[in-house]
């Protein structure tokens, strides 16, 4: 029996693919309002294919409550965000799931954690814990941790396809963890240590985000010297060794935004690139919003209200805005007493979140002279004629109509 706890992005989809693949499967969340959605046939975000490996997960038992219930595996996946302050991890959700499955588990249970976590979270924080409760590590209690490595958009074929890293102390433990996520995973799952699984997972993301801040401050130079940075990068490009990624208005989601602070945090004197790249790619919503006063200058636009942002998650095709640059921009907009002023449209975004949001495209560009494109979702790209006659601002580089203004 395993008990997945937290049913979030992350924990949601790992659940349902586990128990379409015949895993005897529970699903635990505090919040009721989730469970209650999820029990009565409603998913809670918008995924291609989940409805379908919901539906398949559904017929084969899998159940929500908000109980925590007895377990021989228990996979904690909740948020890890970090402190503002020390740019540590934040592990106190992670802590709370843990106590709340001490009292119940079975005994020799393995909780698996799957959050991303910095490395050495596990001994300093989670250890303890169980400690407290008087059970031993490696009898009473088994730990190991298999972070998630999946992306919103495409998170189906991911879980699917993708390799996997499971860690732990014991290898016994490690290779009946990595039996569980064989019902599914068809990639390479890697058994190592519980540290270096913690590290493995800090570093891809961090590797990313370096990646992405080079891009970024490569457009503000090529701007600065007026060259097309798509340009540059794709002369550069053809080089065999090269491989630059595409500049763009922020870095957001769950993962790349949060996980390089971790190593800041803990290792700040070690940490001078990552820290410069986090800083670039948090500086980007910024360095936009001031492209957007230069080019409303130039065309003579002073009325703020007559500009639009077209996207407010933080990538394509997916309904996820945590930490969206298009929030942080309106954020920073609302802190000069403007940002309710702008107009906003997103697709994939049905409620209301943000002052001045639209529902409807053409209604949107009626309504605006200025679009600024933060997101490149497909129905953008698809009806691209229908920017005829306005102002563009594309940061993120897919209309290819005269007079576009770019990063």
């Amino acid at each position: 029996m395993v008990n997945v706890v937290g049913l979030g992005y992350i924990g949601l989809p790992t659940i349902l693919m586990l128990g379409a693949h015949g895993v005897e499967v529970t699903g635990t969340d505090y919040n009721s309002e989730l469970v209650d959605t999820l029990n009565h046939g409603r998913l809670s975000f918008k995924e291609e294919g989940l409805e379908a490996l919901y539906q398949e997960a559904r017929e084969h038992g899998v159940s929500f409550t908000t109980e925590y219930v007895e377990a021989d595996v228990y996979i904690i996946s909740v948020p890890t965000p970090y402190e503002e302050i020390t740019k540590k991890v934040d592990a106190s959700y992670v802590v709370s799931a843990v106590r709340s499955v001490l009292p119940v588990c079975a005994k020799g249970a393995v909780i698996v954690i799957e959050s991303t976590i910095s490395p050495g979270t596990i001994d300093t924080y989670i250890r303890p814990v169980i400690r407290e409760y008087g059970l031993v590590i490696g009898e009473d209690v088994h730990l190991a941790h298999a972070p998630e490595r999946i992306i919103p958009g495409n998170m189906i074929h991911e879980l699917l396809n993708n390799d996997r890293t499971i860690g732990a102390d014991d290898l016994i433990i490690g290779e009946k963890i990595k039996n569980i996520y064989s019902s599914f995973c068809q990639g390479t799952i890697t058994v190592t240590s519980i540290r270096a699984a913690e590290m493995t997972k800090v570093v891809e993301n961090t590797f990313r985000d370096i990646n992405i801040a080079y891009a970024n401050e490569l457009a503000r130079i090529c701007h600065e010297q007026n060259l097309d940075v798509y340009e540059i990068i794709r002369i550069a490009n053809q080089h065999p060794r090269v491989n630059i990624l595409s500049p763009g208005p922020g870095v957001g989601g769950h993962c790349i935004p949060i996980d390089p602070w971790f190593l800041v945090g803990d290792f700040p004197s070690l940490t001078h690139v990552i820290k410069a790249a986090r800083e670039v790619n948090d500086s980007m919503p910024e360095y936009v919003l001031s492209r957007v006063s230069e080019v409303m200058n130039e065309c003579g636009i002073e009325d703020i209200s007559r500009v639009g942002f077209y996207g407010l998650t933080y990538k394509a095709d997916v309904d996820d805005v945590r930490d969206s640059p298009t929030l942080q921009m309106l954020s920073s907009l609302k802190r000069h007493l403007c940002g309710n002023r702008v107009k906003v449209y997103d697709p994939m975004v049905e409620k209301d979140i943000v002052p001045n949001q639209y529902h409807d495209l053409d209604i949107f560009l009626n309504a605006v002279d200025l679009v600024v494109i933060l997101v490149d979702h497909r129905e953008i790209k698809e009806n691209m004629n229908k920017l005829e006659g306005k102002i563009i601002f594309d940061t993120r580089h897919i209309c290819s109509m005269e007079g576009v203004y770019h990063l």
